[in-house]
């Protein structure tokens, strides 16, 4: 097995990840494709889907800031073109959530078509953190976008009675009536991205905001754990999706993998408000919080049979779907890495490494590249559909991104 711990290692891996998507990913009219079966080749030509549109910009803007490449930089660009050109709706204002990318024949000019036009704030925050991650990758042309999108958002999207953001709108910008915690969970992550590419104060009050009101206020009323789905008071509404606890951005029950990734959120909201002096006193409860809330999803969700983290428990503390997926195990060896630098308890470095030697055996493709996206409990495949629209690998080069950014934090 490699040194999972060793930086030389973890940026290996980030670019051998980068490179399953090279050969056949970059679209020259615009942006890169979607639809990637295990060999790399692209199923679905015409898909666009707004969130791997803007993980594309983080993931080629990340891998600039770490290794210098100026192609990546140039890729980044490419990308957020794309976004910004394309998903974008001048009129009404607003990015699309799918189209799909018709060519243009005989020299015509490509364009968009079968537009689903609903104002998702899950993918709104992925908008933000893409400009934010743009302007650190020195593509100045996104810096400005940082606050005009966060005004679009918090104008369409922030719900001043619940102090969170509301989920989903049609193209007319009338909210429905959905509530969830995902989508404040990747605002939090955009927010602090923001934070870092601009250095002004409200972005970060905000993303504490949003926090606390998830981690603490909203999981009081469901046994101190997240749950996913609320109504327009912020209530619990516990049959929301009974019947599809697989729902790829709405499932049913305790997501595991999202008690786990919002324990890494507080570690790195906790170090960014420590820093700030007129803030530092709100950090306080972050730490507890976090390691409480890495418990709740690696004591139930470890499966100590196969190996690996399962997905979903129901309200009665059983599993509810034992399928494997990448990012969760991503997030856990991320989330696992700041636990063990922030404490120094050896018991986090175990999870890191039991969590790596798993997905090593298991969920990387060591022919081919990247990760497979979904296991079943026995660790067989679901299917040959390696990174259909919405996965890109953001989750697991941004778990090698953020652990050397842990190590390198220690050092200094």
């Amino acid at each position: 097995m490699p040194d999972f711990r060793a930086p030389p290692f973890l940026r290996a891996h980030i670019r051998d990840t980068l490179a399953f998507y090279a050969p056949h990913g970059f679209d020259s009219t615009g942006g890169f494709y979607h639809a990637y079966r295990d060999d790399g080749t692209v199923f679905d030509p015409l898909i666009r889907h707004l969130v791997s549109s803007c993980r594309f910009v983080f993931n080629y803007a990340t891998a600039y800031r770490a290794f210098g490449d100026r192609a990546d930089q140039t890729r980044t660009a490419h990308a957020l073109r794309f976004v910004r050109d394309v998903h974008r709706d001048p009129v009404r204002g607003g990015y699309d959530w799918t189209l799909k990318w018709r060519h243009g024949a005989g020299g015509a000019p490509s364009m968009k078509i079968d537009v689903d036009a609903t104002r998702h704030a899950y993918g709104h925050a992925f908008v933000l953190l893409a400009y934010a991650h743009a302007t650190l990758a020195g593509l100045e042309e996104a810096r400005p976008l940082i606050g005009e999108t966060f005004a679009l958002i918090e104008r369409h999207f922030w719900d001043a009675a619940g102090q969170l953001y509301a989920d989903e709108a049609g193209g007319d910008w009338t909210l429905r009536a959905y509530r969830g915690q995902n989508a404040n969970m990747h605002m939090t992550e955009a927010l602090l991205a923001a934070y870092d590419a601009t250095k002004e104060i409200p972005y970060l009050q905000r993303a504490i905001t949003v926090a606390e009101n998830i981690t603490v206020r909203q999981a009081a009323l469901t046994h101190d754990l997240i749950w996913e789905h609320f109504d327009t008071q912020w209530q619990v509404d516990w049959d929301y999706n009974k019947d599809d606890p697989s729902n790829l951005f709405r499932p049913w029950g305790f997501q595991l993998g999202h008690q786990i990734e919002w324990a890494k959120l507080l570690l790195q909201l906790e170090r960014r408000v420590n820093a700030v002096p007129q803030l530092a006193a709100q950090a306080s409860w972050m730490l507890p919080r976090a390691r409480a809330l890495y418990d709740a999803g690696m004591g139930p969700g470890w499966d100590a049979q196969y190996g690996g983290v399962l997905f979903g428990m129901a309200p009665d503390g059983t599993i509810c779907d034992s399928d494997k997926y990448f990012w969760v195990q991503a997030e856990a060896i991320a989330a696992a890495a700041r636990l063990a630098r922030r404490t120094g308890e050896s018991r986090y470095w175990d999870d890191y490494d039991r969590l790596w030697t798993y997905c090593w055996a298991h969920f990387i493709d060591h022919t081919h590249g990247a990760w497979y996206r979904i296991l079943r409990r026995d660790n067989s495949k679901i299917d040959a559909l390696k990174s259909p629209p919405g996965k890109t690998d953001y989750h697991t080069m941004g778990a090698c991104h953020d652990v050397l950014t842990a190590l390198d934090e220690v050092k200094r």
